[in-house]
């Protein structure tokens, strides 16, 4: 399909030839849908009507004084007001005006009541929710976490959204809420101040951690040995990818972090080291690392001090552990774990599914190597794509910022919530990624009917009934129970009740009977006080103040990277990050007290800097520290290709005293290099290929020679990167895919494999003959190998060890080293674009396979035909690909679709705010066929960045419609 060209080309509704153009478009649509039998419902009317007001004045209930909206040719508002409380009242008007759909979405989601509004098939995704209880959370945050100013401006938020909806019910709110009166008489409800808050519990369940990480651990151990699964977890590579923040140390005598501190030698003083991760009892998973110790004491398994030194091995298949509580997969808890997972999977992931996508980029630049002579500053957080954008543009304005209003704040915020989330204000700007800090750990619980062990003792559960409302059904009540670790999550399905019948643990394990549930310990469930952080944030002036702010950022726990227009920059981690004995790897056993957690870390312990010698920062989800920092963040960071390349970029641009501009950040986000290409690719060319006659050979060489003298660019019409990306798919298949269980693989891939039992995995059985066949239960978008950067580094580590078992591929014809599967991948990927792309390799191109398409959340994927067709847009050709920092992501398993995008793009000059730029995915409406519902789809697309003004001159300037909201 060809790439999507039709976007609105318009400037304002108040254009005369834009509002034709429009109204020319969505009588076509009409007529269409009146053909097909729908006419009675839609008419131009039906479309138009949610269309906001953006000229002339309105009367607000509440203001204190006149408000102006200014919004420029892409339909951006800057609002500006003389109150705090005021500009407030008017983002939330003013969000309800383009975004009310979606925000009453995410309400229903965060608070388990999507049931209410699309009735049954909904209903275990709000049990799920509600057995976690993100509103109930927020209720409590909002009640005893936030601050009075804070709890003043979600108020004034709140109130101006109410406005809006007092005036707008039904098809004047959205085009979907027509479509939804098809089906049932829903009318949306006021919005609360907790309605706002819940939405970080959303943003952190998917920037949560590694749950799915430990899921696909325990499943891989029914198939894989434990020196396997050891082998696809790779230790992260310090040697060759930097940690963001390079030296610094815990002070002995503050307890704090400094930067510029040495760290301490191995043992010396301090505290012990951590618990080394316990053994899988059936399958003999090996022990961990111990957390490493600043101090003399030894860890509990940890060798004194340094890195603690691994836990012992299990004795393969034997039934005895290293430790007990070993928490691998095997009978009923493979498939609890199996369950639980796909829950996971059927939860709307309004960020993008957690796993190796979802992350970003961020960096900023000294004026010491700008040409600027001032910071330049680059985000791009990688999210799955969506329509309308995740984030909304806009900025917020005291007219005369002082104490009483202190904001004159710019950038992207969430639909739905005051401030600004990343962005810039008079003073200073910061981006975020994800720090990927493990927040979050599953527990196998030993319970009866009414209680749990723990520590030898039978511990009564709290309990609380939830009632759910389902439109066009009936009610469902359903029991929540709690442990000390949190909720009980395998009481949400029936197979997940069946967990742990055959789990591998020993003695002082109890006594499995029917079997162990499984409970969640995840830091959002604890009430915080992230939204105070963030609206701290866009008051905060300096390095300071801003520091100040992070320290309350709880959750989701992401890198902040940080400039001033004095010229300084830093980084700060912040977030809720647990202390615990284990690594968080694998499942824990709940009732043994040696697996709880034991704290958090303080703020002033987290890494920061502030400029450093380097002269740059840069966080891609990369480790934050080396190995001598004393604490525990995570195992399982992101593996450094994207960090690493910025990195080089950053240093072939200030090397022999070279200066870096805003266009040169700006062609960094557009970087398309394949770091697993640079490797693969020399390996590629020297397999002779040989087909089974002189034709079939000459036919798989055509797409052979399309890698020589490639530059390992991944540009949208780029024949060489589609046929190298084909071959990675299938060489990944080959060589891991296939060898994987059933759990991981891609939904409906059937093999014919050996079974595997309650006895272990499958080398068990190589003596028996017998084979079944066996599909894959995952869905396309987050099955395994999904070729990331950890699969880069799970290559790399054999592609020098061409007899290694992992290239065998076994059985009549298959491959019994690396060059024969690598021949084999690479006939694969001609025979498979060939039946997609056609036969001549010189039409090929890396675009038409990679292909985005942007959907509405709700109806546009589960919604009627031609309610779809109304509210998607796509596909775009697109660039990039997996890893790369331009990370247009795919996932390797389930095919060539984007699923992971730079979400939006901002580069931030401090030198002169109105010299930045930014991009939005689509655009600031989310109302079908208005001009600005995807205007920016086709710049963003091409990597090209729109001028943001800031100053109340430049925004003049560049205002195409102003509104004016009265008291």
């Amino acid at each position: 399909m060809p790439a999507n060209k039709t976007g609105p080309s318009g400037k304002s509704g108040k254009k005369k030839k834009g509002r034709r153009a429009r109204l020319l478009v969505i009588t076509v649509v009409l007529l269409l849908v009146a053909g097909i039998g729908f006419g009675a419902y839609w008419s131009v009317s039906t479309v138009r009507a949610s269309f906001p007001e953006t000229s002339g004045t309105l009367q607000l209930k509440g203001l204190g004084g006149e408000v102006k909206v200014a919004r420029d040719d892409h339909g951006v508002p800057q609002i500006y007001a003389n109150s705090a409380e005021d500009l407030f009242r008017a983002q939330g008007f003013v969000q309800a005006q383009d975004r009310f759909w979606e925000m009453d979405v995410r309400r229903h989601l965060t608070a388990g009541r999507l049931s209410e509004m699309f009735g049954e098939g909904q209903v275990e995704t709000d049990a799920f929710i509600r057995t976690m209880g993100w509103r109930k959370v927020a209720q409590e945050e909002y009640d005893t976490k936030l601050s009075a100013a804070t709890k003043k401006y979600l108020q004034a938020y709140s109130d101006g959204v109410n406005a809006y909806l007092k005036d707008h019910q039904g098809k004047s709110l959205s085009v979907e809420y027509a479509a939804l009166e098809f089906k049932n008489d829903y009318k949306p409800e006021k919005w609360t101040p907790v309605d706002s808050v819940a939405w970080l519990k959303a943003m952190a369940w998917d920037l949560r951690g590694n749950v799915q990480d430990e899921i696909d651990r325990s499943l891989a151990s029914t198939r894989l040995s434990p020196q396997q699964i050891e082998q696809l977890y790779p230790a992260y590579p310090y040697d060759r990818n930097k940690p963001i923040v390079e030296g610094g140390a815990i002070d002995p005598a503050t307890k704090e972090f400094d930067p510029k501190a040495t760290p301490a030698a191995p043992g010396s003083t301090g505290e012990s080291g951590g618990t080394g991760r316990t053994g899988n009892a059936r399958t003999g998973t090996p022990g961990g690392t111990g957390a490493q110790g600043n101090a003399g004491t030894p860890g509990a398994s940890g060798t004194p001090g340094g890195n603690g030194t691994p836990g012992g091995n299990g004795t393969p298949n034997s039934g005895s552990a290293a430790t007990s509580g070993g928490a691998g997969a095997a009978g009923g808890l493979r498939t609890g774990l199996t369950s639980l997972s796909n829950t996971l999977d059927k939860i709307p992931a309004l960020l993008g599914k957690s796993g190796n996508g979802i992350g970003s980029n961020s960096w900023v630049v000294s004026g010491q190597y700008t040409t600027t002579g001032k910071p330049l500053l680059a985000n791009d957080p990688h999210l799955a794509p969506q329509m309308p954008s995740l984030w909304y543009q806009m900025g917020l304005h005291c007219t005369k910022a002082g104490p009483s209003c202190p904001f004159d704040v710019a950038g992207y915020t969430f639909a739905g919530m005051p401030g600004v989330v990343i962005g810039h204000n008079q003073d200073i700007a910061w981006g975020m990624t994800n720090l990927g800090a493990d927040v979050s750990d599953l527990y196998l619980e030993k319970v009866t009917s009414g209680s749990y062990l723990y520590d030898n003792k039978q511990v009564p559960f709290a309990t609380r009934k939830e009632t759910i409302k389902v439109a066009g059904g009936d009610e469902r009540t359903i029991t929540v129970r709690s442990t000390r670790n949190g909720p009980v999550v395998s009481d949400r399905n029936d197979e997940l009740g069946k967990v742990g019948q055959d789990a591998p643990v020993k003695d002082p394990a109890p006594d499995r009977a029917e079997g162990y549930a499984v409970s969640l310990r995840w830091t959002a469930l604890e009430p915080g006080s992230t939204m105070d952080a963030l609206l701290d944030l866009n008051r905060a002036t300096d390095f300071a103040s801003f520091r100040k702010a992070a320290a309350g950022f709880d959750v989701p726990s992401q890198n902040l990277i940080y400039a001033d227009t004095k010229g300084n920059i830093g980084y700060q981690a912040p977030g809720r990050i647990p202390v615990r004995k284990g690594d968080g790897r694998m499942p824990a056993p709940g009732w043994d007290p040696a697996f709880q957690w034991t704290g958090y870390l303080k703020p002033q312990e987290l890494p920061w800097e502030l400029n450093p010698k380097r002269g740059y920062i840069v966080t891609a989800n990369q480790a934050v520290t080396d190995k001598k920092y004393p604490y525990s963040l995570t195992g399982d960071w992101g593996y450094g290709a994207r960090s690493k390349r910025i990195d080089d970029l950053i240093q072939s641009k200030i090397k022999d005293g070279g200066k870096i501009s805003t266009d040169d950040m700006q062609k960094m986000q557009m970087d398309n290099s394949s770091e697993i290409a640079k490797l693969l690719t020399p390996y590629l060319l020297k397999i002779d290929l040989k087909g089974t006659n002189e034709r079939e050979t000459k036919y798989v060489r055509e797409a052979q020679k399309l890698l020589e003298g490639w530059d390992y660019n991944q540009e949208a019409d780029s024949a060489a990167a589609a046929y190298f990306n084909a071959v990675w798919r299938n060489t990944l298949k080959l060589a891991f895919g296939n060898k994987l269980p059933k759990e991981l693989r891609v939904k409906g891939q059937c093999l014919r494999v050996h079974p595997t039992n309650d006895a272990g995995p499958q080398e068990d059985l190589e003596g028996k003959t017998r084979l079944v066949r066996e599909c894959g239960e995952r869905e396309p978008d987050s099955a395994q190998p999904d070729g990331g950067d950890r699969w880069f580094e799970v290559v790399r580590s054999i592609l020098d060890k061409p007899g290694d078992e992992w290239w065998k591929t076994g059985g009549r014809g298959g491959a019994a080293n690396r060059d024969e599967l690598l021949a084999q991948a690479m006939k694969d990927a001609r025979w498979e674009l060939t039946s997609k792309l056609g036969k001549d390799v010189n039409s090929w191109s890396w675009g038409r396979l990679h292909q985005l398409n942007l959907k509405n959340q709700t109806l546009g994927k589960d919604g009627p035909g031609i309610v779809q067709w109304m509210l998607n847009r796509g596909p775009w050709n697109l660039a990039g690909g997996e890893a790369a920092v331009n990370a247009a992501g795919w996932n390797a398993a389930g095919g060539y679709d984007v699923i992971w995008v730079p979400s939006m793009r901002m580069v931030v000059n401090l030198a002169d705010l109105d010299k930045s730029r930014w991009i939005n995915l689509t655009g600031a409406s989310g109302h079908a066929y208005n001009a600005h519902y995807y205007d920016q789809t086709d710049k963003w697309a091409k990597g090209e960045l729109l001028p943001w003004a800031f100053s109340a001159d430049a925004v003049k300037k560049v205002t195409d419609a102003e509104l004016t909201l009265k008291p």
